[in-house]
């Protein structure tokens, strides 16, 4: 069965609102880090959020497809921008990069249909 990212995503936010609960120092310094490397500088949001993306296929993680997906698109990426990053996921992670940018893929259409 597929996963349904965008609901995913929420589900994640959740899980991540709780852990702050319990570790809300560790969850306000990664919060404040996020901001800091993810804002616009140099590399765009838009940029940085695609490489992330990229990041999160290579290393196989669903929670983290979800948020960079949302957040790319959130933040101007195309589709074909989104296309031509998992691209380069597969040229540095080979075959299980294959795997999860199909997954990549099928949360981009998802979260394409509830936007629409």
């Amino acid at each position: 069965m597929s996963k349904n990212f965008p609901e995913h995503y929420e589900h994640m936010r959740e899980l991540m609102g709780q852990l702050g609960q319990e570790i809300p120092d560790t969850m306000k310094a990664f919060a404040q880090l996020h901001k800091a490397g993810g804002g616009d500088g140099v590399l765009s949001a838009k940029v940085k959020e695609l490489i992330a993306l990229g990041i999160a296929i290579a290393v196989h993680c669903d929670g983290c497809i979800a948020f960079h997906i949302h957040d790319a698109l959130a933040a101007g990426a195309s589709r074909e921008e989104i296309a031509e990053t998992i691209g380069v996921a597969v040229l540095m992670g080979g075959g299980p990069s294959v795997m999860y940018g199909c997954e990549a893929l099928e949360a981009l259409e998802q979260f394409m249909a509830v936007s629409a």
